[in-house]
């Protein structure tokens, strides 16, 4: 169902772009930066693709794993019991599997993130029996036996609901963009939103019932004193409890000044013993009732300490709950009751044989952990590890995307860049001011000099001022600042939905183009931008972002100020009025057009 290829062109680790990032090495033991991870360097043959975590389960009877390879484009079934491998499922190449769920009918159903399926595989023979297609960027999936039926949530923001069975979709909802997981609570569905973490809670009649998202935090406290306040920030997974409801393991992000000349980077104005701008939390998700479908505690988790990139969370039907810590190679275990009493002081979760990037409980207390690299399942618990088939994966520049600079930071260029795109903040730097984080999907080193203000030349001064300045990190060498541009180069920007209104697309372009509205004098070429800095009516001039991607990207403009497209045009206070294209003569049919073209670049 993909509409076209997407480019995957010279793209930038811009985390940099807004610089959020935490101070490597900067936790409580005081020890000093090691080594880059892996220095050692290694080219895969096939880039892979960014970290989503979140690709396996246990089956009901607790007997067998099935874990989905993104990067390798198979479908792992392991025999738990035996302790080896029964099945292996292959998959088109580039398919990306990505979340499984089991049906009552002993079928794993798979979302393929990028072959715009779903995949449904017969667990007993380890057969792939149907595969459908739903949409272009299918993220969650979950099983509702009320009906035998599968609810699939997609980036482009439909809700699709599918037979398990087989057969076309019986029900497309048109939610928000960015939806990420689903699970169901009686007759209600929650579907987190991945950049936000908002919930939204739709019922029976496909309404959406509830709003909400995870407390914010205040009261944390940094090296010099300062308190910090955080609020809710990326979702990476939500998972339904055995005891009903869910939880969900997300990002805090500091709302206070992020002094970038302080020392210590932006570990020493995040505070804490780790340093982190982000934290990690995980929140928990009450049934609630008719009148209030979810229920949401008051009192904000503790943050996790050392957690870099928890892409996932499982809970046991003992209350064990178990963050999966991809960008240190751990995992964090805790009983759920001490949740709010967890310090970021305190020790680091237990080391992985490898990256974690999944986790499940089989029966009430085994847990089990999917390794990426190598491949392998790994049972903590006397430490068994089945070594799963498949070619290496190891590449240098996606360790230094993903993994935290010392291996035990809160944070990685991931934290801000969550699956190789944007995490859809505003942060206030200090002395820079606001800065909306930038895109590095589609080839952002074809847009340099970097950064809103053009203060990066190339890759070489990125790593020099953010990784290792403001990062803490050190100094990767020229080397491994070549293998992670050749990285960013091959990420992509998420797949555009097919328009619903083709005419209003048209309609669209041709204002787009004419030199009465002026959008291409600078939106222009192939990466959509002349690479130059323009005041547009700010007060200040800067550079000219890509529009690549543009609908998946809000909020707009370098402070964030506009949380649509159509409030860009519409509000001059923020979008610059005329000096920013000239639409103040547009009607609002119009702009409703134009608006609709631009969702499709």
């Amino acid at each position: 169902m993909r509409t076209s290829d997407h480019k995957r062109p010279l793209a930038l680790l811009l985390l940099a772009l807004v610089g959020a990032a935490t101070v490597a090495g900067a936790g409580c033991s005081g020890t000093e930066n090691p080594p880059i991870p892996g220095n050692d360097v290694v080219v895969a043959a096939k880039t892979p693709p960014a970290i989503s975590g979140g690709t396996l389960i246990t089956t009901k009877d607790a007997t067998t794993a099935v874990a989905s390879d993104p990067d390798r484009d198979r479908v792992w079934i392991v025999d738990l019991v035996s302790k080896s491998l029964k099945s292996e499922v292959l998959l088109e190449e580039g398919d990306e599997p990505g979340r499984v769920v089991e049906d009552a009918n002993g079928r794993a159903h798979v979302a393929l993130r990028a072959g715009g399926a779903v995949a449904t595989i017969d667990i007993a023979s380890g057969k792939l029996i149907d595969r459908r297609d739903v949409c272009n960027s299918p993220r969650g999936i979950a099983y509702d036996s009320a009906g035998d039926k599968l609810h699939v949530a997609c980036a482009g923001g439909q809700l699709v609901t599918l037979p398990a069975a087989g057969g076309e979709a019986t029900r497309v909802l048109r939610l928000d963009r960015d939806l990420r997981d689903v699970v169901v609570q009686g007759d209600k569905l929650v579907v987190t939103r991945f950049r936000s973490s908002e919930l939204l809670v739709v019922g029976l009649d496909g309404k959406v019932w509830q709003r909400a998202r995870p407390p914010a935090s205040a009261g944390t406290f940094d090296q010099f004193g300062f308190e910090q306040n955080f609020e809710p920030a990326v979702a990476w997974r939500m998972v339904s409890k055995p005891s009903g409801g869910a939880v969900l393991v997300h990002q805090r992000a500091v709302t206070t000044p992020v002094v970038v000349t302080q020392p210590g980077g932006y570990g020493g104005t995040g505070g804490g013993c780790d340093g982190g701008i982000v934290r990690t939390t995980v929140t928990e998700v009450e049934p609630g009732s008719e009148t209030i479908p979810v229920v949401l505690p008051t009192t904000p988790g503790g943050n996790l300490p050392h957690t870099a990139l928890p892409v996932d969370v499982a809970m046991s039907a003992t209350n064990e709950v178990t963050v999966v810590a991809a960008g240190s190679n751990t995992i964090f275990r805790t009983h759920r009751d001490f949740l709010n009493s967890v310090s970021d002081c305190d020790p680091p979760g237990e080391p992985a044989p490898g990256q974690p990037v999944a986790a499940a409980y089989a029966g009430d207390t085994k847990l089990v952990v999917q390794i990426r690299e190598p491949a392998a399942l790994w049972i903590p618990d006397g430490n068994v590890t089945i070594a799963l088939p498949g070619e290496s994966v190891r590449d240098t520049g996606h360790d230094l995307f993903h993994k935290s600079p010392s291996g035990s930071g809160s944070l990685s260029c991931a934290s801000c860049h969550p699956e190789g795109q944007e995490d859809g903040r505003t942060w206030n730097f200090d002395p820079i001011g606001p800065r909306r984080t930038q895109t590095i999907g589609g080839g952002i080193l074809a847009t340099a000099p970097l950064h809103w203000d053009g203060d990066m030349q190339d890759m070489n001064e990125i790593m020099s001022e953010v990784f290792v300045n403001r990062m803490g990190g050190t100094d990767p060498g020229p080397r491994h600042a070549r293998l992670i541009a050749r990285y960013v180069d091959a990420l992509p920007v998420l797949p555009r939905e097919e328009p619903v209104d083709t005419a209003a697309v048209e309609r669209g372009k041709a204002l787009y183009e004419s030199e009465a509205v002026g959008c291409a004098t600078c939106h222009t070429g192939g990466m959509l931008t002349n690479n130059e800095s323009v005041d547009v009516g700010t007060g200040k001039a800067f550079q000219v972002p890509t529009l690549l991607g543009i609908a998946d990207r809000a909020p707009y403009m370098h402070t964030g100020c506009a949380p649509t497209l159509r409030d860009r045009f519409t509000n001059p206070e923020c979008g610059g009025g005329d000096k920013h294209g000239r639409t103040s003569q547009l009607s609002a049919a119009q702009i409703d057009d134009l608006v609709a073209y631009l969702e499709t670049l």
